[in-house]
């Protein structure tokens, strides 16, 4: 199975914040196939530029590349956007298309973020 990283799991396990997930969840980190949006990146760059966090998306992003094994979703652009213009709960672009993401393969989706948890069964932490 494959479970999908919000925004914040990807700086939290870049920045060794592991301790916030489940004991189970970070078993399934180092066995299932992780993927991260390209909204996921677009965000942390953002993050980054706006002096929230000290790192750039490139640097954090293939960091897990190479210790975890995290691997950008490929799939097309226009798909995603159809999916996630279906993701009515919530005006912010980033969780429109992180969630559509995980939705469209029915994967599970890393986040601690409490609205995106009540609209998205399929949410771990």
């Amino acid at each position: 199975m494959t479970i999908y990283l919000d925004t914040h799991a990807i700086i939290w396990l870049y920045g060794g914040q592991s301790k916030k997930f489940s004991v189970e969840t970070l078993e399934r980190l180092e066995t299932e196939d992780l993927r991260f949006s390209p909204m996921a990146f677009l965000e942390i760059e953002y993050l980054f530029e706006i002096g929230r966090i000290k790192m750039n998306a490139e640097k954090i992003t293939d960091y897990l590349a190479a210790h975890l094994d995290l691997k950008l979703c490929s799939l097309p652009f226009g798909r995603v956007s159809t999916f996630a213009a279906n993701e009515k709960w919530t005006r912010d672009p980033f969780d429109r298309m992180i969630v559509a993401q995980a939705r469209l393969g029915e994967n599970y989706l890393l986040t601690k973020d409490e609205v995106i948890r009540k609209h998205y069964p399929r949410c771990i932490d």
